[in-house]
């Protein structure tokens, strides 16, 4: 497809559109959704330059349930790229980490497994976009968002997604996963205790997931995320479903939904995941200039 005819230039042309992308999601919040002079937020860069996809880096997005690891593929193939990852949930974490005005209201509404809204994420990421832009990135994979359809045409107002991969994982196993999620406290890496051996039955495939274990210096230092709870992961879960599908469907009509069943853990779902990207061979590449 387009997008990975691209792949072989380098990551060093103009991120242009991040500043169309910023101006939109900072108009898009200061506006009251029911007062006059409310305007749709997608239709407000309608007239922005896009720059040409040939003269520009990769832009795609990462869709799938949480804890299904998103985060953890995304970044492997920023790693590979060159571009920059922008993961919604990391800014979330970091503004509960700060003493920003957004804390206590994002730790209420995580708490309780709930969505953020659309104007906090869109602030956040509007303040992500212009730090980049600032550094001059180039190209991006966005992790968890769009979360909405109101997300999606905000993003497709101001600029061209290329790809939008749809991680899937069956939800007894994404549990599994969720409850064994640990963070470092002193590091702030992530890790996972869980050892997953389901076998198959009633057609669905069996799928064993190794443990991803931190080194022996963070092992006494493992938390776990407050909202990694079993009542809190399902209300995610459930809240997810019913509000991702319309996402699914609004950039399957475009034709850029690419879904991928993970068959199991890293060692299993990375070779393949770079096959059905066309990048197996890009890989390869890089580890033999490096």
């Amino acid at each position: 497809m387009a997008a990975l005819t691209r792949l072989s230039k380098p990551a060093c042309s103009a991120f242009s559109s991040i500043n169309g992308i910023r101006r939109c999601l900072a108009s898009a919040i200061a506006l009251e959704p029911n007062g006059p002079s409310y305007v749709p937020p997608f239709a407000l860069s309608s007239n922005l330059p896009r720059k040409d996809p040939k003269d520009r880096n990769v832009q795609w997005v990462f869709l799938g349930c949480p804890g299904v690891g998103k985060g953890t593929y995304a970044s492997r193939l920023c790693n590979l790229l060159g571009i920059p990852h922008i993961a919604t949930g990391d800014l979330v974490r970091e503004e509960l980490a700060s003493s920003g005005p957004l804390s206590q209201q994002l730790s209420e509404i995580v708490n309780k497994g709930k969505l953020v809204s659309d104007e906090i994420i869109i602030r956040l990421l509007s303040k992500r976009l212009e730090a980049g832009e600032a550094k001059g990135e180039s190209g991006f994979i966005l992790d968890g968002f769009p979360r909405t359809i109101k997300q999606a045409e905000i993003l497709e107002g101001v600029t061209d997604i290329d790809l939008v991969v749809n991680l899937k994982l069956r939800e007894d196993i994404l549990l599994e996963k969720c409850l064994g999620r640990r963070i470092c406290s002193q590091c702030g890496g992530n890790f996972n205790v869980a050892s997953i051996n389901v076998k198959g039955e009633n057609g669905k495939p069996g799928m064993s997931m190794a443990p991803l274990l931190p080194p022996p210096h963070c092992m006494s230092k493992l938390i776990t995320r407050s909202d990694d709870t079993e009542v809190v992961v399902k209300e995610r879960l459930r809240i997810y479903n019913e509000k991702s599908q319309p996402v699914e469907d609004f950039y399957r009509s475009r034709g850029k939904l690419l879904e991928f069943d993970l068959p199991g853990g890293i060692p299993e779902s990375w070779p393949k995941l770079l096959q059905v990207l066309s990048l197996d061979d890009y890989e390869e590449k890089q580890s033999a200039a490096a």
